[in-house]
């Protein structure tokens, strides 16, 4: 499984507070869940974006399914694949 960060903003004004946000990060495991990944980590943001979500995933497309499925929640995600700094170090050996 390959480890993907998703960027996430409110962008649904039906999202009043903080109380009614959290209560979906339950459905949002679900999903991930779901799709056939796992949620690793979920932060608050202070800065340009709300959340940062950190998640596995089988491959891309299932990670594409996760991201869809997050923002049917009013969310808008930029998804992307994260390499652990030790695998980066041998990617580049590789070159």
């Amino acid at each position: 499984m390959s480890t993907y960060t998703a960027l996430v903003d409110v962008a649904d004004a039906n999202v009043q507070n903080v109380q009614e946000f959290a209560s979906v990060w339950g459905d949002i495991r679900q999903d991930i869940e779901g799709c056939g990944g796992e949620l690793q980590d979920a932060y608050a943001i202070l800065g340009e974006h709300d959340f940062l979500v950190l998640f596995e995933a089988e491959d891309q497309q299932a990670a594409l399914q996760i991201a869809l499925s997050m923002e049917r929640y009013g969310l808008d995600t930029q998804t992307m694949e994260i390499i652990p700094v030790e695998r980066f170090g041998e990617l580049v050996e590789d070159i």
